[in-house]
């Protein structure tokens, strides 16, 4: 039998209470029952009753558990990979403290709702690297996240097609190597400021809806914009000019029209987190574990129906010299 709570400072004191009042409650019901010349042999089969009652109402508080069961469990989870922009823009201040700074906490945000799923990082400009691959780690993730900033890749433009290219080539990677995987459980979630320079990112796009793989796109900005803050003052153009990043959602809105998928904003007065997370936890996840586990109940109403069978015997039953 398996005990669902620990004997505790309650429960001794509850039986400390009843051993202590029940025996001065014998003491002074035979007391009386001799001046009286009666016969008290009789209060012992109340005693025994109000026992066991308190002895079940104390197991069932303790929560018993015993019988098996097997009961099969299907652990069933989804891929997700996000590809995270790391152009200087990203470092402009019109969404607080800077629009990485802010995607950086939104991501873990998500990561967290999605504790039994993969996921991983992807990160760009002009060219794409894999930060971190498909895990379930989530503290691993959560350590690459934080290193993120914009001096890890090649700032020479953005560039949609090179992450997406990525992410197409590690998922078909993992079908092969399985072949039962469901490309509906597999997800990009593209993440930017601003336009696409990319050649190939149409044609990609293309290859991702026809393989059936979820593609959204995450826009970060104002349309007001910002300076882009820099060692020594602000970034500026070629002709000495401070430049001014704006948001820029037309390429995102594109990407997500080709592959089916839905474009989200964080900007000024809006942030889509909960609508993208929704969104993602209504995409049906694909079977990757079945376990037996052998399982048992708490049968605590076994014990409290007994007590509660005795409570109204013992209410029931009457002396006729003495009521007890």
């Amino acid at each position: 039998m398996v005990w669902s709570n620990a004997i505790g400072l309650l429960e001794v004191l509850f039986i400390a209470a009843f051993i202590v009042f029940y025996g001065i409650y014998l003491i002074k019901v035979i007391s009386a029952a001799k001046r009286l010349k009666s016969p008290f042999y009789a209060v012992f089969y109340k005693v025994a009753i109000r026992t066991v009652f308190f002895v079940l109402l104390i197991v069932a508080l303790l929560g018993p558990s015993f019988g098996e069961s097997v009961k099969e469990i299907k652990v069933i989870g989804k891929d997700i990979y996000f590809a995270v922009d790391l152009s200087g823009s990203m470092n402009a201040h019109d969404i607080q403290p800077t629009r990485l700074e802010k995607i950086k906490f939104e991501l873990k945000h998500i990561v967290d709702e999605f504790s039994s799923d993969r996921v991983g990082l992807i990160i760009f400009s002009s060219e794409a690297f894999v930060q971190c691959p498909l895990t379930y780690d989530q503290s691993a993730f959560s350590l690459f996240l934080e290193t993120l900033n914009t001096n890890l890749v090649p700032n020479a433009g953005t560039d949609f097609g090179s992450p997406l290219k990525i992410a197409l080539k590690k998922f078909s990677e993992e079908s092969e190597d399985s072949p039962v995987t469901q490309p509906k459980s597999k997800i990009i979630i593209l993440i930017s400021d601003g336009e696409d320079f990319g050649e190939e990112t149409a044609a990609i796009a293309e290859k991702i809806e026809k393989q059936g793989i979820k593609l959204f796109s995450l826009g970060v900005g104002t349309e007001r914009g910002s300076k882009i803050r820099v060692r020594g003052g602000f970034k500026r153009d070629k002709y000495g000019k401070e430049i001014v990043s704006k948001l820029n959602p037309t390429s995102l809105k594109q990407i997500a029209s080709i592959t089916g998928g839905k474009y989200f904003e964080i900007n000024g007065t809006r942030n889509d987190v909960s609508r993208l997370i929704n969104t993602i936890d209504n995409i049906e996840g694909e079977v990757r574990d079945t376990k037996k586990m052998d399982v048992s109940a708490n049968k605590y109403f076994y014990f409290l129906g007994l007590a509660l069978i005795l409570f109204v015997l013992d209410f029931l039953t009457r002396f006729k010299t003495l009521r007890i």
